[in-house]
């Protein structure tokens, strides 16, 4: 087993100082070497979130396309199979399959140009299926990679 700590990449959906969502792909390091539940072998475990959760999965059908809209609270994101993309305010249109997950957290975006929030739909012939873990609590100010 190797000593070096992993780093996870993920996508985090942002607002910035100035109401515009962006995206800044970033990494989960915090990692930490110990058993889940001894006499388990050690694992590399993240850092440990305590917020009451909403957790659901949901199905994008082909062809599906939201309209601007912000996140309805900060949420991690897992796609489990096929694809979707994420198009921030900034004009960053991020797609993401099964392995790869963004953390969306664009609340409190100003309107501009007709855009508030992000737009995000289904890539390909096959829907997506996305887990969605909601936050109950959001944060005043959000940092781009608060969780690196």
């Amino acid at each position: 087993m190797s000593d070096e700590k992993p780093s996870v990449p993920y996508w985090h959906l942002y607002t910035d100082e100035d109401g515009i969502s962006r995206q800044k792909r970033c990494a989960l390091t915090r990692f930490e070497l110990k058993s889940m539940q001894p006499p388990a072998a050690p694992q590399w475990q993240g850092e440990k979130h305590h917020d009451g959760m909403t957790v659901m999965v949901t199905v994008q059908p082909v062809g599906w396309e939201g309209t601007w809209h912000e996140n309805p609270a900060p949420q991690w994101i897992i796609p489990l199979s096929g694809r979707w993309y994420v198009e921030s305010m900034d004009g960053t249109r991020v797609e993401m399959g099964p392995g790869e997950i963004s953390f969306g957290e664009d609340q409190g975006t100003r309107e501009r140009d007709g855009r508030k929030g992000h737009m995000s739909g289904t890539v390909g012939d096959e829907p997506a299926v996305l887990m969605v873990v909601q936050f109950d609590t959001a944060r005043e100010e959000t940092t781009p990679c608060r969780f690196g």
